[in-house]
């Protein structure tokens, strides 16, 4: 399942609606989309067409060229404080049986065993776990960061970070400026959701709401340090709200250019609050990831986290504009697979995740968190040195 229309075959189809024609042309033209034209697109638009116009714009971003890392997860508990319906994964506080709460030890062990192994990042994110404060984060920020200083460090959701820095009593930027100095240098995206009350109220209304999330990531940007940002479809929402969340994320990059990637995220309906509803299929996912691209045209980067989508469904979002496929990651990572996800035991060596991109005609691009290039794989490696 790949496009095969071009942009300009697409401008050339005398029966294309004139609305969508006039959104091929401010493509093709560099302009920006209106929350309107967005809407419009997920109404109209069709896979093939959306399609045409997403890869049309990776390959003048990127060339053909398809990002990964070397990354691996830490995960330091799923207990959590919140209530969020659709999640899987997390466990109250107070029912915690089959819940999970690592030490710094633990957790140190976990960076250990990667000792005189070429990764590049640490991802640590979990629930909220009311014991596991922003001192103790700190703490083993420090620790991690004294036995290996040249691993990149991300970690803690716009979410945990709320709870952390309001139980401390710290304004956000103080909170970030302490977790900065003790050596986290970026944040995940995770916790956006949805941005509009109407469908975050319903789905996750006991924690940091839009705007807090925005104004974590915002602050994060003013002090140097780089985000990504997420989106969680296919749900209750409707066009009307991917398109103002996204339009929320477009508006602060133009502000700050701190956003690394936009990772649209697919809700799984396995073991949650929300398991009555059914999953958008492969198509939908598609759409998505091709509008994204389209409208988030302050992005450079767009990425589908292929422990969620599955390989194969990654694999088809090359062709519809995504240009990173996250990283190895390892068999640690539990938030999806706990979910339902295609992948139960998520690790890939580079050589899978290389043959996964060649297969599809793109190049693939060994980087580190913030896109440096590192190192280019496979037959294009001689063509582009």
């Amino acid at each position: 399942m790949t496009t095969q229309l071009t942009l300009s075959e697409v401008l050339q189809q005398s029966n294309l609606d004139k609305n969508l024609l006039a959104i091929a042309e401010k493509v093709q033209h560099q302009q920006r989309l209106t929350e309107e034209e967005g809407v419009l697109l997920f109404e109209k638009g069709e896979l093939g067409f959306v399609g045409a116009l997403a890869n049309h714009i990776a390959q003048r971003l990127h060339g053909g060229k398809v990002y990964f890392n070397r990354n691996f997860h830490i995960e330091p508990t799923n207990v959590c404080v919140f209530t969020c319906n659709f999640c899987s994964y997390s466990r109250q506080y107070k029912h915690r049986d089959d819940g999970w709460e690592m030490s710094q030890e633990q957790m140190l062990d976990i960076v250990r065993k990667y000792d005189g192994q070429p990764v590049t990042e640490v991802h640590i994110v979990g629930g909220v776990h009311p014991k596991m404060n922003l001192e103790f984060f700190c703490e083993l920020i420090s620790k991690i960061r004294a036995h290996r200083p040249e691993l990149h460090i991300k970690g803690f959701t716009a979410v945990e970070l709320d709870y952390m820095f309001r139980k401390a009593k710290v304004s956000v930027e103080e909170g970030l400026r302490m977790m900065n100095q003790a050596g986290l240098q970026s944040l995940p995206g995770g916790g956006a959701e949805i941005f509009h009350p109407e469908v975050r109220n319903v789905i996750c209304e006991d924690k940091v709401d839009g705007e807090g999330w925005l104004n974590i990531h915002g602050t994060a940007h003013k002090l140097g340090m780089h985000t990504n940002a997420t989106m969680l479809y296919g749900h209750i929402e409707k066009y009307e709200h991917r398109v103002d969340h996204m339009s929320k994320l477009r508006t602060l990059q133009d502000e700050t250019s701190g956003f690394n990637c936009f990772i649209p995220l697919k809700f799984r309906n396995k073991d949650n609050d929300m398991s009555n509803i059914a999953e958008v299929s492969i198509i939908e996912d598609l759409r998505l990831y091709a509008i994204s691209r389209i409208f988030m045209d302050n992005f450079r980067n767009l990425k589908a986290y292929w422990p969620m989508l599955g390989r194969q469904s990654a694999q088809l979002t090359l062709s519809f504009g995504v240009n990173d496929l996250d990283g190895t990651i390892d068999d640690t990572t539990k938030i999806y697979s706990m979910a339902g996800s295609e992948e139960q035991n998520p690790s890939m060596s580079t050589e899978d995740l290389c043959d996964m991109i060649e297969a599809v005609g793109k190049i693939p691009v060994e980087r580190d968190t913030v896109y440096n290039e590192i190192k280019v794989y496979g037959t294009a490696a001689a063509s582009l040195s």
